[in-house]
């Protein structure tokens, strides 16, 4: 089977970061180390995390099949993933209501983050779990990080 050679920054790139959409929101767009796009997040205490891989969670809130685009919203606001079609796997996923995983690039940041999909899982079945677990994940995983 055919496999594309991977390019150096898709090689470096670090594992993917917890993030909520208010959080990319009001980063600061930087450059990372890789030769890849990246924000910075601010965190308390004047501490910051440089993030370009990200894993995001959310409710589907509109499927926009003719621009290969998903709307998500979590608890700080909407976002958008591109590249939904290209995703195995990522079909079931496409459907209104539905809470979903999706880890994936950051195109932009502001005014709304837009996220290119690597990879996209429906949680749908223990939506009430997740919901509840992401944002306390998201701030666990950042505060170890940072």
């Amino acid at each position: 089977m055919y496999k594309p050679a991977e390019t150096t920054a898709e090689r470096k790139r670090p594992p993917p970061v917890k993030v909520l959409s208010g959080q990319l929101r009001t980063a600061e767009n930087r450059g990372t180390a890789d030769g890849g796009d990246g924000c910075l997040i601010r965190r308390g205490g004047g501490r910051s995390l440089l993030v370009s891989l990200v894993w995001m969670q959310g409710t589907v809130l509109e499927v926009q099949s003719e621009r290969n685009t998903v709307m998500l919203m979590d608890e700080t606001g909407t976002f958008a993933v591109q590249g939904v079609d290209n995703i195995p796997r990522g079909k079931p996923c496409l459907a209104q209501g539905k809470y979903v995983m999706v880890m994936g690039v950051i195109v932009a940041a502001s005014p709304e983050p837009v996220i290119r999909a690597v990879k996209m899982a429906n949680l749908s079945e223990l939506a009430g779990l997740h919901r509840r677990m992401w944002k306390l994940e998201v701030e666990e995983l950042q505060r170890v990080l940072a």
